[in-house]
């Protein structure tokens, strides 16, 4: 019998993280182990900005989930169940996070290998949000400096305007020189169509490798057009949250872009990577709030994506987890039975 334990901890960042739709200075995440009695796996749930899914709200729904339902059944089962009782994704991802965890450490090997995958080998991108451009100029280098990051993703979609966004990822753009980075841009869905189509062309001619979610979620008719006439690659991010959306965007994007916070874990995050290749697509893997822990889960599955955005345990201060380090740009989960996360006590 597999018995649930819970613990919420306070998150503080390092740098707030503003996007599009608001700022987020911490959040509160909810860590939740899954014991055997000879083995506990760990998972966690880290809130979005501007979500209701919180830790308190998540802890409720998995309490009263697991009195009614045998765990030892195995996460697909779980995730099945879940999913049909409209449980929240990212309480979903902590619990599904855990049994997967859980299930390696039973085997005694890492989660990539349970998995058969290789270690990761792609860097991720870091990232820095919207900020005026005086503060992104004395950011960059410092965040460039302290992660080795080998990419950097600028957020875009400014309330305050397209000359917003331009002054801001020149700032960055001037600041990253240096360091001989890659350059991304997402943009939270903080664009109209035209605005996409003029972006494109002037972020293109800067050198970006692609544009991350342009248009609003719900805004999905306008793809088409801004397909046609785009220059760099386009994600979708928030448009995409199952692997049943796939199909319906595979005409009009690139990629898709999931976090285990937006589609329930890594068992649906399987499906959604096996359904865009299935598509054509190019795949990405990126997250919220999140510690070392579920940051460990999503490099785990590092090896089937394109682009990494695997960065927010690298802004908090501290993170208090383990488990992911980034080892020449690269996350790379210890090699450890389980995903390789774990809180630090």
């Amino acid at each position: 019998m597999i018995r649930l334990a819970f613990r919420t901890l306070a998150l503080v960042k390092r740098y707030p993280l503003a996007i599009s739709r608001g700022t987020q200075a911490g959040s509160e995440n909810l860590f939740v182990f899954a014991s055997d009695g000879a083995f506990e796996g760990v998972g966690e749930l880290a809130p979005a900005i501007a979500s209701d899914w919180t830790a308190a709200r998540g802890r409720a729904q998995l309490e009263a989930f697991a009195a009614g339902f045998e765990l030892s059944a195995g996460p697909h089962a779980a995730w099945a169940a879940m999913r049909a009782l409209g449980i929240d994704p990212p309480a979903m991802a902590a619990l599904d996070a855990a049994l997967w965890d859980l299930l390696a450490k039973r085997a005694g090997l890492p989660l990539h290998a349970l998995l058969g995958l290789p270690r990761p080998s792609v860097p991720t991108s870091v990232t820095i949000g919207l900020n005026p451009p005086e503060v992104t100029r004395e950011r960059v280098p410092e965040i460039l400096r302290r992660t080795g990051a080998r990419a950097l993703k600028i957020k875009l979609g400014s309330p305050e305007g397209r000359e917003h966004d331009r002054a801001h990822f020149a700032a960055a753009a001037e600041a990253a020189a240096p360091f001989g980075v890659r350059l991304r841009v997402d943009a939270n869905g903080g664009w109209t169509l035209d605005e996409a189509l003029a972006m494109d062309r002037w972020l293109a001619a800067r050198g970006v490798d692609y544009v991350e979610q342009p248009l609003a979620e719900g805004s999905e008719d306008g793809l088409p057009r801004l397909l046609a006439g785009r220059t760099l690659p386009v994600f979708a991010d928030e448009s995409c949250r199952w692997a049943t959306d796939v199909p319906r965007l595979a005409d009009r994007v690139d990629g898709i872009n999931l976090k285990l916070m937006k589609c329930g874990g890594i068992t649906e995050a399987l499906r959604i990577v096996a359904a865009a290749r299935a598509h054509g697509l190019a795949t990405m893997i990126g997250c919220m709030s999140e510690s070392s822990v579920a940051i460990a889960a999503g490099a785990s599955l590092g090896a089937l994506f394109d682009h990494l955005d695997l960065d927010s345990h690298l802004n908090l201060a501290p993170d208090p987890a383990d488990g992911a380090p980034v080892v020449d740009g690269v996350v790379a989960p210890l090699e450890r039975p389980g995903h390789g996360g774990a809180l630090r006590d």
